[in-house]
């Protein structure tokens, strides 16, 4: 996974995420928009409207104080909380 910061501001991030596709960037944004202090998440891989962008760019807004670095920090731990939770439940099941 390769990230590429297109634009940061105090409340505003958008990053490029090579390599991924829907399933991990609809996971990511999920859990980006459940977390404190994310005023909205989103992401665009569109060429058609993008002017041929094949990547995924991920675009977080933050309320207030919140770093979206910070807040992308935060979203990206509670990905892998998640998927960690279900592989035990898996193995368990198993």
């Amino acid at each position: 996974m390769e990230l590429r910061v297109i634009e940061k501001t105090d409340t505003e991030l958008r990053i490029e995420i090579a390599g991924e596709g829907h399933t991990f960037m609809n996971v990511l944004k999920g859990e980006l928009l459940e977390t404190d202090g994310v005023a909205a998440a989103t992401y665009n891989m569109n060429p058609e409207q993008s002017g041929g962008q094949t990547e995924p760019v991920l675009s977080i807004t933050t309320e207030d104080d919140r770093d979206p670095l910070d807040a992308l920090a935060d979203g990206a731990t509670a990905v892998r909380e998640t998927t960690d939770a279900f592989k035990d439940a898996f193995e368990a099941a198993a």
